[in-house]
């Protein structure tokens, strides 16, 4: 049995495992325990009370947090000749089309996001093997699929994510770096567990939000108060 360390010990007992707390206590606490010596992100934890295997209890939207998820996105924007000096000048990392679908065929993945055009889907969707369990294969849903390229890549700059409740009927999102202060980690998870209940399904009956977790890498979780955002 593997030992546990007195660093561990000592963050352990600073979480009340029987309590939940409010967001801006979570907040603060995280930052408390993480003892990582590289910028740790922070994550929460959304259980639903809905069944992801019925079309309408699917839970998926995009959000913009206010203060960005610190960390630096990779942007790919596939798109044709006349758009090319657009997505550039909004801080795409990678521009281009054929060359790019090409790269992608052989296994280039080295990006977070990938943005393209209506026209151009027939191309794109022959990559969904490749970019389908990467979650890379831009969808109109997420406003990664649009003929405003320039406007989606400042977005996605800024600290827009995309969310989608998994088979278990979680939302798992980052909401920053533990570097952030907890004003803003607060405001970033406020602003999408917001939106989160904005997407309640009419189908859903009961309790929607279930449970909220609050961890940074390799912290325990603290437990929010659910009451506090639900509808």
């Amino acid at each position: 049995m593997a030992q546990v360390t007195k660093n561990r010990k000592a963050v352990l007992a600073k979480v009340n495992q029987d309590k939940t707390y409010s967001l801006a206590e979570a907040a603060k606490l995280v930052k408390e325990i993480t003892t990582t010596k590289f910028d740790a992100s922070v994550d929460v934890c959304v259980r639903l009370g809905v069944d992801p295997r019925k079309a309408n209890q699917m839970v998926r939207g995009v959000v913009t947090l206010p203060h960005g998820t610190g960390k630096t996105v990779r942007v790919l924007v596939l798109c044709t000749p006349d758009k090319e000096a657009e997505a550039k000048a909004a801080g795409a990392d990678f521009v281009g089309l054929d060359e790019y679908i090409d790269k992608i065929k052989a296994g280039w993945t080295d990006v977070d996001v990938i943005i393209t055009m209506p026209s151009i889907m027939g191309k794109v969707g022959a990559l969904g093997k490749v970019l389908g369990p990467r979650g890379l294969m831009p969808n109109p849903k997420t406003g990664t699929v649009t003929l405003e390229v320039g406007k989606a890549v400042t977005e996605v700059k800024a600290g827009k994510i995309d969310f989608k409740v998994d088979k278990t009927g979680i939302i798992h999102a980052s909401v920053g770096k533990v570097s952030f202060d907890a004003q803003k980690l607060t405001e970033n998870t406020s602003e999408l567990l917001q939106t989160i209940v904005k997407l309640k399904p009419s189908a859903a009956k009961g309790a929607y939000i279930k449970s909220i977790f609050l961890s940074s890498t390799m912290s325990p979780s603290v437990q929010i108060d659910s009451k506090s955002v639900s509808v």
